[in-house]
């Protein structure tokens, strides 16, 4: 699947909320299903800096395509780094790189989060992006 049509099917997830509150939980609930990231990433070299909480993000090429794993002291955070993985995890690193993130907004995410996550927020797709062009270099 693109990075568009799964960014569309989480807008059409979030649409189906009538309330902020029903759609933290369901953040929440994304970032409680995100598998768990194996204890040997969870360090420094890992961590996404400008986040207000910590968040480990680890991320190999497999194949062609870039495979990232996440974790979070945080729920709500473990929740948006959840989102992103399910968006740019098994895709190429070209693709990674030439996506936008306006879904992000389409949803609403970003203006009901507070400064200090939406800073974080930004942080990690920076981190993704970053990856996505260290691997693209190795080509």
């Amino acid at each position: 699947m693109s990075i568009k049509e799964i960014q569309a099917e989480i807008i059409d997830e979030f649409s189906m909320f009538d309330d902020w509150d029903e759609r933290f939980q369901y953040v929440i609930d994304l970032g409680k299903n995100l598998p768990l990231i194996d204890e040997k990433f969870k360090t420094d070299d890992n961590i996404i800096q400008g986040c207000q909480s910590k968040v480990w993000l680890q991320g190999e090429k497999v194949d062609d395509k870039i495979v990232f794993r996440a974790d979070s002291d945080a729920i709500i955070t473990k929740g948006i780094i959840a989102i992103l993985i399910r968006v740019f995890s098994n895709q190429k690193p070209a693709s990674i790189l030439e996506s936008n993130t306006d879904f992000i907004d389409e949803i609403g995410l970003k203006s009901h989060l507070s400064p200090t996550r939406a800073n974080g927020l930004v942080s990690m797709i920076k981190q993704i992006k970053m990856y996505a062009l260290a691997y693209q270099s190795q080509n």
